[in-house]
């Protein structure tokens, strides 16, 4: 009889376990496809190179910008997060938005915990980037990415010259248009040098760049970089 006593109380601790775990499994999946933010867009305004959204989430409207898209009045969408602008000038709306969210990532499905770290890898510094196999002569008054990256201390908030081939090209993100080049040199396993820049390129062209350096950016929505060269102009 005690041993059958023993077995019951077994049973009913196993079960109740079980229903727990199942419990939590439930409310971490609920989790998953409620992370981010939900918005209902209540007004659309189209510029060259953003679309501008008004937009309510709960019982709070705001303003958020995203890349041009085809989004119409009364979708709903998702993000993760945004870079905010306090005080942003339209010169194309010839408008100042007191506060705006600039939106890289946005979907019109609800983004869970995982789509949300692959957003975050996507524009993480530490996201892996294939090494080329080129060669590309530093300019007579430059430097190399390599020795950029050895001496990276000496170059901050310096003017420097860089010449590299474009390997990523993406136009008008956060205002700018953000190049990734490479010459093939290298320093301690980095090789690829993010430059800024109101000008565009193409993937495949050699330019050559001159800009300012700046160590350890944190622009927010999982733009960091450990060295970055900003504000560049394109010399060739």
């Amino acid at each position: 009889m005690r041993i059958l006593t023993i077995l019951l109380v077994v049973a009913v601790t196993i079960f109740n376990l079980s229903c727990q775990k199942e419990k939590a499994d439930q409310e971490s999946a609920s989790t998953a496809m409620e992370a981010g933010h939900k918005v209902m867009v209540e007004e659309v305004i189209q510029t060259s190179s953003y679309t501008y959204l008004k937009v309510s989430e709960m019982d709070k409207s705001y303003w958020i910008a995203v890349g041009k898209s085809k989004i119409e009045k009364g979708m709903t969408l998702y993000y993760e997060r945004g870079l905010e602008m306090k005080n942003f000038e339209s010169k194309d709306l010839e408008r100042t938005f007191d506060t705006i969210l600039f939106v890289d990532q946005f979907s019109d499905k609800p983004i869970t915990v995982s789509e949300m770290q692959v957003v975050a890898d996507v524009h993480s510094q530490n996201r892996s980037i294939a090494k080329e196999e080129i060669s590309v002569t530093p300019p007579a008054d430059g430097i190399t990415i390599g020795k950029l990256y050895s001496d990276r201390q000496s170059y901050s908030d310096q003017t420097v010259i860089v010449s590299g081939k474009v390997t990523k090209f993406n136009p008008g993100i956060m205002g700018r248009n953000w190049v990734h080049i490479q010459d093939g040199s290298e320093s301690d396993g980095k090789f690829d040098l993010t430059v800024t820049t109101d000008q565009s390129v193409t993937v495949g062209d050699v330019v050559t760049f001159s800009g300012e350096i700046a160590l350890d950016k944190d622009f927010g929505a999982g733009y960091t970089y450990e060295v970055i060269m900003e504000n560049a102009k394109i010399l060739n």
